[in-house]
């Protein structure tokens, strides 16, 4: 009897919602089978191990983040922008009940701890790109604003500032939960990089 064919993009988005509530580690095939109606070897069959599932599923995640946040990095002034940029990632951590944090933090902090079972190199390349692609994103929109005569520093310097507060911001989130220090961390950036006059 053959087994019944599935929907990859939910088998793809239920395995994401596992693996960000719980890490990679913290969840089993057998759980994400369970939860999509499917069986556990018929996952086995499509992806052929939980490490090549999660990168499935990352890049789903990661093509969908970068689409929200070009658009968010997409229109307005330049400090609009970033506001926008910020409210996206504070919106993307603070998803969830209770929040489940970034994913690509999280995945990090597994891999560095050594506590990511499942996750080598090609997992650290997909986190690195993601965040990578983000940051080219960002310094677009300086870029653009620089020529628009909104900021007068280095882009890539900047952009780099952004997305490095960007991940400590994603620490915070899971130390404190506070959303409103958060927000608050985000403003006091933005007004460094481009100076409180530019209100």
């Amino acid at each position: 009897m053959r087994p019944r064919e599935f929907d990859h993009d939910d088998v793809l988005r239920i395995a994401f919602e596992q693996f960000w509530r719980k890490g990679v580690r913290g969840t089993s095939l057998s759980d994400i089978a369970r939860d999509a109606g499917v069986q556990r070897g018929s996952l086995y069959n499509a992806f052929g191990s939980k490490e090549a599932l999660f990168l499935c599923a990352y890049e789903r995640y990661a093509r969908k983040y970068l689409a929200t946040l070009q658009k968010a990095l997409g229109s307005g002034t330049l400090r609009e922008r970033l506001t926008a940029f910020f409210d996206v990632t504070i919106k993307n951590f603070r998803s969830g009940s209770p929040p489940r944090g970034c994913p690509t933090t999280r995945g990090l902090m597994e891999l560095a701890s050594g506590d990511g079972e499942g996750l080598d190199e090609n997992a650290r390349q997909a986190f690195a790109d993601l965040v990578a692609r983000a940051t080219s994103l960002i310094e677009e929109a300086f870029a653009e604003g620089k020529k628009r005569g909104e900021f007068s520093g280095v882009p890539a310097t900047a952009a780099l500032h952004i997305a490095t507060v960007t991940r400590g911001l994603a620490v915070l989130e899971r130390a404190f939960g506070d959303e409103a220090q958060l927000r608050k961390i985000a403003g006091h950036t933005i007004d460094l990089v481009l100076g409180e006059d530019s209100r």
